[in-house]
């Protein structure tokens, strides 16, 4: 796989958000609606491309998921670049369709890679424990749930969760990847709104990850069991029946975070080795 664009292209950085309620995911399909089918469609509509792109991403968000902090790239003939970069922007906003929005078009930096080159992604999930619901306005992007859920058990159960683990008690498991991540930040604060939203923060992470464990911590805040038990689900390694993949809506991916300029290509070779836990074989 090559780290940087072919002879006579530029390597385009791409920031973006998407209302992910109407969308199958991120991820092209045929017959389905894709924020990645949309934009592409876009980009090789507006700047006349005789062939189609293709875009790198960030985070690979689920159907029905949120994005504010979206990154992606995309590789352009130079001729084109040179030509269109001023205009680009503006032409996207009158080409794409409302749910999704491209904030920033720059000529990324030697070295980057959207995908690998990011050292961590946050996401945000949204509850709402209001015994009468959640606000209409907000029902597209919090989760309403029926018993009020405790944020500082739900804490306490997060701060024993952090570091680096294998995960895969709360991965969807994919033939030939890790499930190995580093969760950097896992925390829960009460919002002025009356909101429970969660902060969560990884190196990378894999197949529901962020959705199963919200889960976990909602059986701990509602008072379903104790605050060890995440913890001791992880240590499992298998999926736990009492375990749900809560519902896509809730989540947001809010940013990704990348090194300065110059380790752009250093982290994007050390991302694609396969991670293995101390120890182990």
């Amino acid at each position: 796989m090559s780290e940087g664009p072919a002879a006579g292209f530029v390597r385009v950085r791409l920031d973006l958000g998407y209302d992910g309620a109407d969308f199958s995911g991120w991820a092209k399909q045929r017959s389905r609606r894709t924020v990645q089918g949309e934009l592409e469609s876009a980009i090789a509509t507006v700047l006349r491309l005789p062939d189609p792109v293709e875009l790198t991403v960030a985070g690979r968000t689920d159907a029905g998921v949120h994005a504010r902090g979206q990154v992606a790239h995309v590789d352009l003939p130079a001729e084109v670049w040179e030509r269109e970069s001023g205009k680009l922007r503006r032409r996207l906003a009158g080409r794409l369709p409302w749910d999704v929005r491209v904030w920033g078009v720059a000529e990324a930096p030697p070295g980057f890679d959207a995908r690998f080159s990011a050292v961590w992604r946050r996401y945000a999930y949204r509850i709402g424990d209001h015994p009468g619901g959640v606000d209409p306005l907000l029902r597209g992007h919090v989760l309403w749930h029926d018993r009020p859920v405790d944020v500082d058990l739900m804490n306490e159960a997060a701060a024993l969760m952090l570091g680096e683990h294998d995960f895969a008690a709360y991965c969807k498991k994919r033939e030939g990847a890790t499930t190995i991540r580093t969760l950097l930040d896992l925390s829960w604060e009460r919002g002025a709104d009356g909101l429970a939203v969660a902060t969560v923060r990884a190196d990378a992470f894999c197949h529901n990850m962020v959705r199963a464990l919200v889960g976990a911590m909602i059986l701990v805040g509602d008072g379903h069991r104790p605050v060890g038990f995440p913890a001791e689900v992880l240590a499992g390694r298998e999926r736990h029946s009492a375990v749900n993949v809560v519902r896509p809506h809730g989540l947001t991916l809010e940013e990704v975070g990348y090194p300065a300029d110059e380790l752009l290509a250093a982290r994007s070779r050390e991302a694609r080795n396969m991670r293995t836990l101390p120890g182990c074989l």
